[in-house]
C-alpha cells in the first residue's frame, strides 16, 4: 500500500507536506478513495511547528484564544500553535497569554468528556478546535457539541486536511483540502462504487492511521 503513496507539498509553504494513498478505505462514517497520511506533520517537530505557524496567521490579530482543544493526536501542533498565538507581534490579541492545550476523552459509553480538573479551561473560555482531518463533518460536529456542553465558546476550527469549508457557520481553517487531492471522494456505505464493484477494502482508517485488512 505504501508503494502507492504520493507526496503533496503545500502551496502555502513548501516545508509542509502530506502523503496520499489511493485505494478503497473504510472510516467510521464513510468509504473514501484516498487515505490522507499526516503522520509527519503530527509527529515531526519541525513540520508541526511550521503547520502551527501557518494556522496561527488566521487568528493572531483578530481572535482571542484561551484554550486549544486537540483531537486526532494533534497535541504537538497544538502546543506550537499556543506558542505562536501568544508570541509578541503587532496587534497580537493573545500576546503574553497562557493558552491551555487539552484533549477530551471518551467515557465507557463512547461520549466525549472533559474531566473535572480541566473543565475550568473550557467553561466560558474562547476555544480553538484543532483536528487532523474532517471528511463528513460528523466527528467535528460531535466535538463542537461537547465543547459547548461544557460552556466553551468555539472561536475557530483549524484542520490539517478538510473536505468541507465550514461547520455550523464556523469557517474551517485548513492547510490542505480536496483541491490538493484531485478526485478525492467520500461515500456513504451503501453508495460506495468500490463496494458495488466487489473491490476489496485495503484498510480501516481514521485520523490516527490505518490497519490493513
Amino acid at each position: 500500500m505504501e508503494s502507492r503513496a504520493i507526496t503533496i507539498t503545500s502551496g502555502k509553504n513548501n516545508k509542509m507536506s502530506i502523503q496520499v494513498i489511493p485505494g478503497h478505505f473504510v472510516t467510521n462514517h464513510s468509504h473514501i478513495n484516498y487515505f490522507i497520511d499526516m503522520t509527519a506533520m503530527k509527529h515531526q517537530h519541525r513540520m508541526a511547528a511550521t503547520a502551527a505557524r501557518e494556522m496561527a496567521q488566521r487568528y493572531q490579530n483578530s481572535t482571542a484564544v484561551d484554550t486549544i482543544v486537540c483531537m486526532d493526536g494533534t497535541e504537538i501542533i497544538g502546543a506550537f500553535l499556543a506558542q505562536e498565538l501568544s508570541s509578541s507581534g503587532i496587534h497580537s490579541m493573545n500576546e503574553g497569554k497562557t493558552i491551555s492545550v487539552i484533549t477530551p476523552e471518551f467515557n465507557t459509553n463512547g461520549q466525549l468528556i472533559f474531566r473535572d480538573n480541566v473543565q475550568r479551561m473550557v467553561w466560558q473560555k474562547n476555544v480553538l478546535l484543532l483536528m487532523a482531518s474532517v471528511t463528513t463533518g460528523k466527528t467535528i460536529n460531535r466535538t463542537l457539541e461537547c465543547i459547548r456542553y461544557y460552556g466553551g465558546n468555539v472561536c475557530g476550527i483549524s484542520v490539517i486536511f478538510s473536505a468541507i469549508s465550514e461547520m455550523n457557520d464556523i469557517p474551517i481553517n485548513y492547510l490542505f483540502s480536496t483541491e490538493d487531492v484531485p478526485g478525492y471522494h467520500s461515500y456513504g456505505f451503501k453508495d460506495c462504487p468500490d463496494c458495488k464493484a466487489n473491490k476489496k477494502v485495503d484498510a480501516i482508517v481514521n485520523s490516527f492511521g490505518y490497519s490493513k485488512i
